[in-house]
């Protein structure tokens, strides 16, 4: 299982587990989820839920996306991602305004949203190429 944290060389996709921006976000999930467990959000339930469950919801878009198998699905569970993506950026920029999240950790967590936004954006450029040939 801890193989899956290091994002494997670009090549062949077998899985969705193959691409790098699943296992970003995969990280990204991670990362979010033990910023919830500190003290600081202890008191803040409701928020710390909200940021888990749309952090959890990016990887497993896409995922749920890729092995439907079809080019138009993946993008569209492609395009959720980003919408929870979004989400997370906007419950954790709360979270900071609130002074829940230590300055160290928010620049690391900024650092691992803009990764993966542009990743997300790379892939779903990508898709809407294919779904532009397959078309035609």
């Amino acid at each position: 299982m801890a193989a899956m944290n290091t994002p494997k060389p670009l090549g062949k996709v077998n899985s969705y587990r193959d691409l790098v921006v699943w296992q970003k976000s995969r990280s990204l999930a991670s990362a979010a989820y033990r910023l919830c467990m500190t003290p600081s959000f202890e008191r803040h339930r409701g928020l710390s839920d909200q940021i888990m469950r749309s952090a959890v919801s990016i990887p497993s878009n896409i995922a749920e996306g890729d092995e439907r198998g079809t080019n138009k699905d993946a993008l569209r569970f492609l395009q959720i991602a980003r919408g929870s993506l979004a989400e997370l950026e906007t419950q954790l920029s709360i979270a900071e305004d609130l002074g829940i999240i230590p300055q160290p950790a928010v620049v690391q967590v900024a650092a691992q949203l803009d990764e993966v936004a542009r990743l997300l954006g790379g892939t779903i450029k990508m898709r809407k190429a294919r779904e532009a040939e397959d078309g035609r």
